[in-house]
């Protein structure tokens, strides 16, 4: 909290003050009525947008478009290797690029929501992207690369693929990462605007949507991972991208038929210069000496200078960025503000905000490491076991609805079960603190690897002389993929929930952008790992710990290295989580109609 600075309120209604960037407060337009709204020039009734209704609407959206992205996802390795020819590094890394490129165009979206779009139009917007990629994927499919029909299935071989073809498919692909990507963190931050914070009821289901998400994130890949995932493995690959464009078809329109009926929440521009602003301001006083008693610039009333937030209290830390904030002569005898150099304290604190979120963020990263491997190794892994259950033969992809049914159960005894009887221990109502749960989930998401680590040095144990594939069933895999299922509940619902909480009013779409994009830097670390391991372990005769035939090779150990990076990880994140302040705002979010769309915290109907 503050050590004695005098946090100087300007008055909205003097000239020199301002919470417009380079204008004057007259050019302001500052309306604050907090219980009327505007739709169509008419007013509206709070009650009539948000809640529960649009809510489920945007969770089978999200159970729809997950479904299609997956029915592309999750046998894509098997694709590049049985259709394109690719070898098993090749398509691992291709596989871990891609789903990279996902979750890093997440930051793309979030970006374009918080500053000009807003929530709305940026998820239209990408899912019609996300949908022109499928219908690419399924057409390039067709037309150049599943000949002859029905190959692919790891029988029959593909024909070459002419240059057209392959340059069609990766363009489809990424588009179909561009378009999902893009539009997640925004449909996550949309679904958590149907909810009015200042209603206690609505607050507190606001923290639970979050964990709904997760669950219809999953739902839909769980159809993904059984039925399309095996008509896939027969050599059906047509069919099953035309199932996804079909499921990305109706999630699109779906989302459409809500337009009437959501909350919006208006965009409060670029972040980036505000936050360049607080640096340069703070750079160009660093001679300065701050003291107890210095006067800290901020506007007068509830409504920040930046659209649509609340104020964000002043706080000690980094405080070299509070001389951002302190009002000299020049900038009193100054008629206009210039943001160049006297910032506001909520501006200084969101910039500090910011940086406090980096290193929690940074902690992240190689648990992601460990959630792609089941995109990738764990189902090469699986291709190389007992697959036969009878007279059928499982799909090595789709033992990855072991990792969906997992976070469906641990998500239902998380919320039923562990929540409450945490809460009634520590007198916490959320049961467990997000930094804890995201704590918990790397430690469980450290013994997935031990166990997928041990499960391969049983498969060696047991591959026959001269045999492709081991006596060991592929069920052996299923303790890995629950373990990490469980993990996803700890980790990524815990994610989700911090940095929506934490990050400030103006880039709350950019606060769930940072979970995917961990996930998205994840899958390029763990490109790079499976290169530096083959560079180090491939040496003359000797085929590395990752070779094209498994059974030459020790996965085993690229599973454990795995396992102790993460220990590390571990010890480096809980002193960040101690280390970590939370954010404290400053009252109440404020309703400022304008065009249909409201600031944050605020309702409109369109």
């Amino acid at each position: 909290m503050d050590s004695g600075n005098v946090i100087k309120e300007i008055p909205l209604n003097e000239k020199e003050g301002t919470n417009c960037v380079g204008a004057t407060i007259e050019n302001c337009n500052i309306n604050n009525k907090e219980n009327t709204i505007y739709a169509q020039s008419k007013k509206v009734d709070k009650k009539s947008v948000g809640g529960w209704g649009p809510a489920f609407l945007l969770l089978a959206n999200q159970g729809l478009a997950t479904l299609a992205f997956f029915g592309v996802a999750v046998n894509l390795v098997l694709f590049l290797t049985r259709v394109l020819g690719q070898d098993t590094a090749s398509a691992a890394n291709n596989v871990s690029k891609w789903t990279g490129t996902v979750y890093l165009c997440s930051l793309i979206g979030a970006f374009l929501s918080d500053s000009y779009w807003g929530r709305y139009m940026t998820s239209a917007i990408f899912q019609l992207i996300f949908v022109l990629g499928l219908v690419l994927l399924s057409l390039s499919s067709w037309i150049f690369l599943v000949k002859p029909s029905g190959c692919g299935d790891g029988k029959k071989s593909c024909m070459p693929t002419s240059s057209v073809g392959i340059g069609l498919f990766y363009l489809a692909i990424y588009l179909v990462a561009f378009g999902y990507g893009g539009h997640q963190p925004s449909l996550a931050t949309f679904g958590a605007d149907q909810f009015d914070e200042k209603n206690p009821k609505q607050k507190k289901s606001k923290a639970v949507f979050f964990c709904y998400f997760y669950f219809a994130l999953n739902v839909g890949s769980l159809f993904s991972n059984t039925i399309l995932v095996y008509f896939e493995d027969l050599g059906m690959w047509t069919m099953g991208f035309w199932v996804s464009t079909a499921s990305a078809v109706i999630a699109l329109v779906s989302y459409l038929m809500g337009t009437k009926c959501y909350r919006y929440v208006k965009p409060s521009g670029n972040p980036l210069p505000r936050v360049a602003q607080v640096f340069v301001a703070a750079a160009r006083k660093r001679k300065l000496k701050l003291s107890d008693g210095a006067e800290l610039y901020e506007v007068e009333g509830s409504e920040s200078a930046i659209k649509g937030s609340r104020k964000i209290l002043h706080t000690d830390e980094f405080k070299c960025l509070d001389k951002a904030a302190v009002v000299e002569e020049e900038d009193q005898n100054s008629s206009i503000v210039n943001p160049w150099r006297l910032c506001t304290v909520t501006q200084v604190e969101e910039a500090k905000c910011v940086i406090r979120l980096l290193p929690i963020w940074l902690c992240t990263i190689i648990y992601s490491v460990v959630f792609t491997q089941m995109a990738s190794l764990f189902v090469e892994q699986g291709e190389v076991m007992k697959l036969e259950f009878g007279n059928f033969r499982i799909p090595a992809a789709s033992i990855s609805s072991f990792d969906i049914c997992s976070v469906l159960v641990c998500t239902g005894i998380y919320r039923q079960i562990l929540v409450p009887l945490a809460g009634r221990l520590s007198s916490n109502p959320k049961g467990l603190t997000e930094l804890q749960r995201m704590g918990i989930g790397l430690v469980i998401g450290m013994l997935a690897m031990i166990a997928a680590g041990i499960t391969e040095l049983e498969r060696l144990k047991r591959v026959p002389p001269g045999k492709d594939s081991s006596t060991l069933s592929v069920f052996w895999q299923i303790p890995q993929y629950v373990l990490v299922g469980a993990s996803e509940v700890f980790m990524y619902v815990g994610q989700l929930e911090f940095f929506s909480e934490q990050a400030p009013d103006g880039i709350k779409s950019f606060g769930s952008s940072l979970c995917m994009a961990s996930i998205s830097l994840g899958n390029y670390g763990s490109s790079m790992l499976v290169i530096m391991v083959m560079e180090i372990t491939a040496k003359g005769d000797n085929p590395g710990w990752i070779p094209e035939d498994l059974n030459n090779g020790h996965l085993d150990r690229f599973y454990f290295l795995i396992a102790g990076l993460v220990v590390i990880d571990f010890a480096i994140y809980v002193y960040c989580a101690k280390w970590y302040k939370s954010t404290d705002w400053d009252g109440s979010q404020s309703v400022v109609p304008k065009d249909g769309q409201v600031e944050d915290g605020a309702v409109a109907d369109v």
